[in-house]
């Protein structure tokens, strides 16, 4: 029998804007705090727990990791920062195969591009809401019935698509 896996895929928090700052190192907003904090909340609710984090080395995907309270195992990972949803995808295949959920942190465009990419189900529900917008703190579920190696575009079912507010 094969195990099912999920891939969580959310997007970091509101961030600010601080003068004299780089992209890199902006913080979060209060409202991505919130936010943030919010949508911890439902993936506790709603969600297998979590076994694994790989998130961003950016400080608002820090600061967002930080506020959900997820205490799963992090990798922090300077490849996620402007990564390619190729390049999201090739990370997720060396996930750990004990691992069943997997949470990715990272930023747009390509933590929704990489959702879009994975879902087999375009015509679903929650690909339409994905496909109209992908918020800060928003969250896309994924289940595959296969080895993290073996995950690949068009091989996932994007089941839920959460906006924290």
């Amino acid at each position: 029998m094969r195990m099912a896996r999920t891939l969580i895929l959310m997007r970091h928090g509101k961030s600010s804007y601080p003068p004299g700052v780089t992209d890199h190192e902006r913080p979060l907003a209060p409202r991505g705090r919130r936010e943030a904090a919010l949508a911890g909340d439902w993936l506790r609710e709603t969600q297998a727990p979590i076994d694994a984090v790989r998130c961003s080395d950016a400080v608002r995907t820090r600061e967002t990791l930080a506020a959900t309270g997820i205490t799963a195992p992090v990798r922090f990972e300077p490849s996620i920062y402007e990564a390619s949803p190729r390049a999201l995808i090739e990370l997720v295949q060396l996930a750990d195969d004990d691992l069943q959920t997997l949470l990715l942190i990272g930023h747009a465009p390509g933590m929704p591009w990489t959702a879009w990419e994975l879902a087999a189900n375009r015509d679903s529900e929650p690909a339409a809401e994905l496909s109209r917008k992908f918020p800060t703190s928003a969250l896309a579920v994924l289940e595959f019935d296969r080895p993290w190696a073996d995950v690949d575009p068009g091989t996932g079912d994007l089941v839920r698509f959460h906006v924290p507010r």
